[in-house]
């Protein structure tokens, strides 16, 4: 494929430029080939952009080196492309946030060397109403994903037991997710952050030898922090399918729960983590495992 060229997608002329560039070191993974991916998994990936204000993580010189966040959707932007403003109360204004809801604005901003995809737990269309609560499960050192695989079951456990359905998936980078889907208009993020944090703190004082809910780094070395703060309008949490700037081109990865308990029995980080080519093959086989995060109506029960 040429360095710069012009590709049409849905009758909509894109210029991608620098493909020859390498993004990822270690397998000479280039440009042009994370663009690739982004075109394949797309039929997956855009219902979950779809309406949701989306930041871009931009690695301008590649998964290592030096980045930027851009929530304000540039100016050069075409005029096809679809934003919209949300309000800032530090910056008393509103930000005007892409919305890549089809393939070709997707392209464009992954062409701007967004390998990173973060978007808001809520719609644009109600900012402030959350249809999402997340679990972030981050590692800290030596602690690792299979760790984070039993206290992600510990959650699965509770609130099967409350008759709530939780998806999770790898973050693509040290630890898990686990997702709530609510999509109901009584949520709010007051709501879902006290609820995360509450759990949080009974996980905790149920196995405080794995498990921390405070933020502070001092605290994390060998456990594992339920981050229930990323509950809030104004944070943005990885998206599904998104690629990750790490070593090896790896993918925020939807899985089933029995994977994660198998990642745990076998005590192998390898069994939840999954490059391109493997997510790819896993779509195909298996469809979107997250596709019910988008439409399950749930209700959080009281704690």
């Amino acid at each position: 494929m040429p360095n710069n060229t012009v590709i049409q997608i849905d009758n909509v002329n894109l210029t991608l430029s620098n493909l020859d560039k390498v993004f990822y070191t270690a397998t000479d993974f280039t440009k042009a080939q994370v663009i690739d991916y982004y075109i394949r998994i797309a039929p997956f990936l855009l219902p979950h952009l779809t309406g949701r204000p989306l930041t871009l993580k931009r690695y301008p010189n590649g998964a290592t080196a030096k980045f930027f966040y851009q929530k304000e959707c540039p100016a050069f932007r075409p005029n096809w492309l679809s934003t919209v403003p949300v309000w800032s109360e530090s910056k008393k204004r509103s930000i005007h946030f892409c919305l890549a809801q089809d393939l070709p604005s997707l392209i464009w901003a992954v062409n701007l060397a967004a390998i990173e995809l973060h978007t808001s737990l809520s719609l644009s269309e109600d900012i402030l109403r959350p249809n999402i609560l997340v679990f972030d499960l981050d590692p800290g050192h030596p602690a690792t994903i299979v760790h984070c695989a039993e206290v992600a079951l510990m959650l699965q456990r509770f609130l099967m037991e409350r008759n709530i359905k939780s998806f999770p998936k790898t973050s693509g980078s040290k630890g898990l997710q686990v997702y709530i889907p609510l999509n109901t208009p009584m949520a709010t993020y007051t709501q879902t952050k006290e609820f995360a944090h509450t759990l949080a703190q009974l996980l905790e004082q149920h196995k405080p030898s794995l498990i921390v809910s405070k933020m502070k780094k001092v605290l994390r070395k060998g456990k594992i922090l339920i981050d229930w703060s990323q509950n809030d309008n104004h944070k943005t949490t990885i998206c599904v399918y998104s690629l990750r700037a790490k070593k090896f081109p790896t993918v925020s990865t939807p899985v089933t729960w029995e994977e994660v308990e198998k990642g745990y029995l076998q005590q192998d980080p390898a069994l939840l983590s999954f490059t391109t080519d493997q997510v790819l093959e896993r779509v195909q086989r298996m469809g979107d495992l997250f596709a019910p995060v988008l439409n399950l109506q749930q209700t959080l029960p009281i704690l």
